[in-house]
């Protein structure tokens, strides 16, 4: 056994040595002979084929990114023209081009000689890795999924969520874009959305306006209900049934507060709301109903 150990060492060892001599015969050969005569050969054997590699590697490239954005404008067309569904589109169009690409860069790969296999065994060892390190890029991941499947809201609603408000713009794969009132992008993360508070202001067809109107005191309440309610009758955007509803809210300080909520169409609701306010202010002034500002009586004893 161990003559057998011995002689596979001066094996190993005799190989390692004639590869040695042959790697410094090459090196010998190429600084001792001229140019012009090893570099047609390596022009030839080495250089042309990866060439002509790198040329099929940017023809495939071209032609997979003009197929990919024909794909996607195909299932565009499909989804709009099925379901009228931008929400399905937006959250498809992003996950298909994700998968289209990564087979893209894949296929140039392979035409440009590497290994794929090896090269997916190491992209699935980093992705684990990453996906370890990066839980909340997957967590938003699943969050775009259970958005998607439960639909607590879809592009074009007015949500409320994680001390933003706007408008469902756009919803990725891992991210939901907002349109605020003033016109600011907001970016979300899925997963967030799908496990935190949300408040969809679209989600029902029906809204309740709220407001609270003051009056001096001395003022003639019932006048004051009277002018509310004719107000909130000339106005065919507020509902009939239920009808609105005008009653004293609260004795304050300085002021007699009257409550006053309404039904109207979801958007509808911040017409009214505004409309109404103006409404009011001008009404009261020509009936002689006082707005009261925050007032104190000093009584001084000499």
């Amino acid at each position: 056994m161990e003559n057998d150990t011995i002689a596979t060492q001066v094996t190993e060892t005799i190989q390692d040595t004639s590869a040695l001599a042959t790697m410094t015969d090459g090196i010998k050969k190429l600084t001792t002979t001229p140019v012009s005569e090893w570099l047609p050969d390596l022009v030839k054997e080495y250089l042309v084929p990866f060439g002509l590699k790198l040329v099929a590697a940017i023809v495939v490239l071209l032609l997979g990114r003009w197929v990919i954005k024909l794909i996607k404008k195909w299932m565009a067309n499909g989804l709009m023209s099925r379901h009228g569904d931008a929400t399905l589109h937006s959250f498809l169009s992003n996950l298909v081009s994700v998968v289209l690409y990564f087979f893209l860069i894949m296929a140039i790969v392979g035409i440009l000689g590497i290994n794929t296999s090896s090269l997916v065994a190491l992209l699935a060892s980093a992705g684990l890795a990453v996906g370890m390190s990066l839980g909340g890029t997957l967590q938003n991941f699943a969050g775009g999924v259970l958005i998607i499947m439960f639909r607590p809201f879809k592009v074009g609603d007015f949500i409320s969520a994680q001390g933003m408000e706007g408008v469902v713009n756009e919803i990725q794969i891992f991210n939901t874009h907002l349109l605020t009132l003033d016109n600011k992008e907001v970016i979300l993360p899925n997963g967030a959305l799908a496990t935190g508070v949300m408040t969809n202001y679209s989600k029902q067809k029906t809204r309740r306006v709220d407001w609270v109107y003051s009056i001096s005191y001395g003022d003639d309440y019932d006048k004051a209900k009277m002018v509310l309610r004719r107000l909130c009758d000339a106005d065919e955007r507020i509902f009939k049934t239920p009808e609105p509803f005008i009653e004293l809210g609260k004795l304050n300080d300085s002021s007699v507060d009257i409550t006053m909520r309404a039904w109207v169409n979801s958007k509808d609701y911040w017409p009214v709301f505004f409309s109404m306010n103006e409404k009011v202010y001008k009404a009261f002034a020509k009936e002689e109903l006082h707005i009261p500002f925050p007032q104190m009586d000093v009584h001084m004893k000499s």
